[in-house]
């Protein structure tokens, strides 16, 4: 089943574009809101993606992880417990770093522990709630989990200042001389909320 957001889109889009008229501009730009989830059936499936894909451009990112998940389909498909039946041969064959192989079986440890929630309770629990578990794992750091709570969760007010895009893209419509700090950014789009994560997909879209 497709997943579906939480929020009535159109009513993001005219909270934002009453709220600030340069984001308004660049709405009226850009065209309507266009943001697709990716579909997961756990957590687990949406984290071992996001690793895979860390430092990795989307075409090698994505052939490593059709490899990754069809080792996993041998032994039951993309689970915590189809990983404990796998070698680190078999992963590092696939094509996973040492790096990223070392994490995902942590995140495989802190699923079958329960720190990593299921995903029917990850939607019960906020942002903050659901960021403080999921950094435990490692390589996940609060850049992957903004990611996952847009892109998987379909959480409305996520405001991702530790992506580049983001900065690059407020620096320019702004126009600001420096480089904006976190701080300032999340000072600034307050008049957002709560729909910056709906705010940031149209910043992205000014860098195309």
């Amino acid at each position: 089943m497709k997943p579906k957001f939480r929020f009535e889109p159109a009513e993001a889009v005219a909270h934002l574009r009453a709220s600030d008229s340069v984001l308004a501009a660049l709405i009226d730009r850009v065209g309507p809101f266009a943001l697709e989830l990716k579909p997961a059936r756990s957590l687990f499936e949406a984290l071992l993606r996001a690793i895979v894909y860390q430092q990795l451009n989307g075409k090698a990112a994505s052939a490593i992880l059709g490899r990754v998940l069809a080792v996993l389909r041998r032994h039951g498909g993309p689970t915590p417990e189809a990983l404990s039946k796998v070698t680190d041969k078999e992963l590092r064959g696939a094509g996973l770093s040492r790096g990223k192989l070392a994490a995902v079986r942590d995140l495989a440890a802190k699923c079958r522990a329960g720190v990593v929630p299921s995903l029917r309770e990850a939607h019960l629990l906020t942002d903050d709630e659901l960021a403080a578990r999921l950094t435990e794992v490692r390589g996940i750091g609060p850049w992957t989990v903004h990611m996952l709570l847009m892109f998987t969760l379909g959480r409305p007010d996520v405001m991702p200042t530790g992506d580049f895009g983001i900065r690059l893209a407020f620096k320019g419509l702004y126009r600001k001389r420096g480089d904006p700090k976190p701080e300032a950014i999340l000072k600034y789009t307050r008049r957002w909320r709560p729909y910056r994560s709906v705010a940031s997909w149209y910043l992205w879209q000014s860098l195309e």
